[in-house]
């Protein structure tokens, strides 16, 4: 198969041919090129040395000369440039402690991680593969290259990935590689926990984030989410539900769209019930205020794993309200005042969440379910048409008002208005400057 490469890319190789050196496109683009993906960068091998690199274009950044990468600017774009190079020894399961720069193109693939991973192309000279990627890539599997122990030796972040290029191309890893990873799992401590965050969220916003399964069953997660094996231990003895909790949260994480805070909104919806799992006399379990409990979990493991705050924030905030009317006795009022508390923005997250949280659920009371979500969707859609005041910036007073009718700056200020906030809620006509004075002047509203 030809490979097509862009003009700036095509450019750096012959520049580095004509100049007597090899060159080759090499690693994830060949790997995209072959499996009809756009690649999202171009990384080029070659036996020129970092200096020999330089001197051969104007614009480069030493991104790291020690490693045998240089950075050719062309036309705004970064391209790495990496001398062909043999690895020492991996004495902390993650970097090795020198490089050996390497005539031979064989030196440089013997030591990438996975066979998909290990080919090179020139558009003169073909593909070069010289352990079987491109098969594997035809029959989507995940096979480390040479002996899986060894490369897992090396480094441990592979563990993380050979799960994570499974979950993007939906591969499945073989089985020596599979018991490699097994046997090195424990070596994942010595990865930070950057690393394990980039792993983890690529993997959770995949195609396949069911591959958090995997995870489980190689013992990764009880490295770096041992919540989430919990999860998978903690049966659901309730008619409302047929899956244990684990199985049930990849059912909701399958059913909502690959956004990362939805994502990670979905994994931690329920991280709560197993904290707060009681069983009856009649054998039923019940999961009494986990939302809340799981919000402040949630919110913990998300600082845990250093996910940015945003994230943090509003994924948080979806748990605690993903129960949200679902016993189905919310009335307009109750209605409008959990949106004010939730935010009228994250309210379409809330109802993706909802949805499928549903659908990951057991057919019973079914209908019921149904009639309840489109009850709020209704409502919902009503108050979008309606417009009616949800916080203390659409109330028809602001401070300024407040202080011409004597009420002081500061907290009392901002208790009026939220009190303000709350009458207009229980009826959104009421929104009138002047029935909001009248109401901020009674002398019986704090006691």
């Amino acid at each position: 198969m030809q490979i097509v490469i862009p003009k700036d890319v095509l450019w750096i190789l012959r520049k580095l041919n004509e100049a007597g050196y090899e060159a080759y496109v090499v690693g994830g683009c060949v790997r995209d090129s072959l499996l009809g993906r756009e690649p999202h960068d171009w990384d080029i091998t070659t036996d020129a040395e970092p200096l020999q690199v330089k001197a051969l274009f104007k614009r480069t950044v030493d991104t790291g000369l020690q490693h045998g990468t240089v950075t050719v600017l062309n036309h705004g774009v970064g391209y790495e440039v990496t001398t062909y190079r043999l690895d020492g020894d991996y004495s902390d399961h993650r970097r090795p402690e020198s490089v050996t720069f390497s005539r031979q193109l064989s030196d440089d693939l013997m030591r990438r991680d996975f066979t998909i991973n290990a080919m090179a192309y020139h558009p003169e000279k073909g593909l070069v593969d010289l352990y079987g990627g491109e098969k594997d890539l035809a029959e989507k599997r995940i096979r480390a290259v040479g002996v899986p122990d060894e490369r897992f030796n090396e480094d441990a972040l592979r563990i993380l990935r050979a799960v994570r290029f499974a979950a993007q191309l939906g591969f499945v890893i073989e089985p020596e590689t599979r018991d490699a990873i097994r046997a090195h799992v424990k070596e994942l401590s010595h990865v930070s926990i950057e690393r394990i965050e980039t792993e983890l969220t690529k993997l959770i916003c995949s195609p396949h984030p069911e591959e958090m399964e995997e995870l489980y069953q190689l013992g990764i997660t009880a490295e770096i989410l041992p919540e989430f094996d919990r999860m998978m231990e903690t049966e659901q003895n309730t008619p409302y539900h047929c899956m244990d909790v684990g199985h049930h949260t990849i059912a909701v994480m399958k059913g909502v769209s690959r956004d990362k805070i939805l994502r990670y909104a979905a994994l931690f919806h329920d991280i709560g019930k197993p904290e707060c799992k009681t069983t009856d006399e009649e054998g039923q379990d019940h999961f009494k205020g986990h939302p809340a409990v799981g919000e402040k979990m949630a919110r913990e493991i998300m600082k845990r794993l250093r996910l940015d705050n945003k994230t943090i924030d509003e994924a948080s905030l979806l748990v605690y309200w993903h129960d949200f009317g679902v016993k189905g006795d919310l009335t307009e009022k109750s209605f409008r005042k959990g949106v004010s508390k939730m935010g009228l923005r994250h309210f379409p997250a809330y109802l993706e969440l909802r949805k499928a949280d549903m659908h990951g659920q057991s057919d019973y009371e079914w209908e019921k379910k149904v009639e309840g979500y489109q009850r709020i969707q209704e409502m919902y859609e009503r108050l979008l048409e309606e417009k009616p005041a949800l916080t203390v910036r659409e109330l028809a007073v602001n401070g300024g008002d407040l202080k011409k009718a004597g009420i002081p700056a500061g907290p009392e200020m901002g208790r009026m208005l939220e009190h303000l906030l709350q009458y207009v809620l229980e009826d959104p006509e009421r929104n009138t400057k002047e029935e909001l004075l009248a109401e901020a002047g009674r002398k019986d509203i704090f006691g």
